[in-house]
């Protein structure tokens, strides 16, 4: 059973940043896709960053050019970088990973407020 435990939320300013960082029990380069997702209260859960294991990253247009998502093989976790947080990025942080089939982490809460 595949498991990932993210860590890194918390409460922020608007402006402010954060670093989500992901850690999976099994060798990440035997997934396909890796990504982060997110779920607001009353909303459902979207996509927010992927990356392929050729590299190839794509982003929510929302969050396009203020998050960043990169992997670290070595030590198996995934990071997501979130600059310029606003508070519609308040939402429960999800790691996933996917081959035959996706794998989710309990989530972590980040909360953007003055």
């Amino acid at each position: 059973q595949v498991q990932l435990v993210e860590s890194g939320g918390g409460l922020v300013q608007p402006g402010g940043s954060l670093t989500l960082s992901c850690v999976c029990s099994e060798n990440i380069r035997s997934f396909y896709v890796t990504g982060w997702y997110r779920q607001a209260p009353g909303k459902q859960r979207e996509l927010v960053a992927s990356l392929t294991s050729e590299g190839i990253a794509n982003y929510l247009d929302s969050v396009q050019g203020r998050f960043t998502i990169s992997k670290n093989n070595a030590e198996n976790t995934i990071y997501l970088l979130m600059y310029m947080l606003k508070p519609e990025d308040t939402a429960v942080y999800y790691c996933n990973v996917r081959r035959t089939f996706g794998y989710w982490g309990q989530g972590t809460q980040v909360t953007v407020s003055s």
